[in-house]
């Protein structure tokens, strides 16, 4: 296999007469922020598990940074945020940061620099001393956030990182996110918030029953096409017939027409066309079919 930030191929895993996870295979590029999506029981936290070798594979085979899930420099360079976790409620923020770096084998230079820095990057800075007992959950959440990239790792499996948080709480998450991905970090990302995966992901893979089903950028999962409703006065025959080079019309009523054009870029030149036609625009509303419109197509029937 390639070494991609994270590579599978015909990962299985049974628990007694339970399949978890069914010859399933994808391949995660180093730099991209990844979204795992799957409804409740499809599989996707087995498979985080067998990629950070907290359970083995009854079969299949899997590479993390090009070296197996349980080789040791692998995990030193690997962050884990997982949905449940429960931490030392007598530490302070910055205690627990500091145990979590010596654990990793940073240097005292280093950890002093980096525990400071980190409790910032994810709004804990005047949280520091303290107690994790008399954190909020969604500060909690914070704090796991903080401890999954205190190492600087190169990749990081965040598994709901934003279920516990307002949405302030969920665009600074959004925007750590990003700030991994424009600095090189693969970001593998599970989530039920799709809207979070529509503005976070540069691809997803859907999980049912075991298995990835689908994979892809979101304009190859959603398709590129997208619907443009047209609200307008003087839409003369001449003018509708126009549009027809952007893609295929079909006429709601006297005021209002449907175009599937090739893509959002063409809605400019739509306009442009209608009022230089002598057409009274009132509306142009562009769609697409919603991450969530697909991922209910798929999975429909688990849900």
């Amino acid at each position: 296999m390639a070494a991609g930030a994270v590579e599978a191929r015909e990962l299985r895993k049974v628990f007694g007469d339970t399949v978890a996870v069914d010859r399933l295979s994808l391949s995660v590029a180093r730099g991209e922020v990844f979204g795992f999506l799957g409804p409740n029981g499809a599989g996707k936290t087995t498979t985080v598990n067998l990629l950070l070798d907290l359970v083995r594979p009854t079969s299949g085979e899997a590479l993390i940074l090009g070296r197996p899930p349980g080789d040791p420099d692998t995990k030193a360079r690997v962050g884990f945020l997982p949905e449940h976790f429960r931490f030392p409620s007598w530490l302070t923020a910055t205690g627990f940061l500091h145990m979590h770096s010596r654990l990793m084998g940073l240097p005292a230079a280093k950890r002093r620099a980096l525990v400071p820095e980190v409790l910032e990057r994810v709004g804990l800075a005047d949280r520091g001393s303290t107690k994790l007992g008399a954190f909020s959950k969604g500060m909690t959440q914070r704090i796991g956030l903080a401890q999954a990239i205190l190492g600087e790792p190169e990749l990081v499996f965040l598994d709901e990182p934003t279920s516990a948080l307002d949405p302030l709480g969920r665009r600074e998450v959004r925007d750590i996110i990003r700030e991994l991905r424009d600095k090189g970090v693969t970001v593998f990302l599970n989530s039920h918030l799709l809207s979070e995966v529509e503005v976070t992901c540069d691809r997803v893979a859907i999980v049912k029953d075991g298995a990835v089903v689908r994979t892809g950028t979101l304009d190859e999962l959603t398709g590129a096409a997208v619907e443009l409703d047209v609200t307008a006065d003087g839409l003369t025959p001449e003018l509708v017939a126009g549009l027809e080079r952007w893609g295929a019309t079909s006429r709601q009523s006297e005021r209002r027409i449907t175009v599937i054009l090739h893509g959002r870029d063409d809605v400019p030149a739509v306009a442009d066309w209608l009022v230089r036609g002598g057409a009274s625009l009132h509306a142009l509303e562009p769609r697409r079919a919603s991450l969530e419109e697909m991922f209910v197509h798929i999975v429909g029937d688990q849900l």
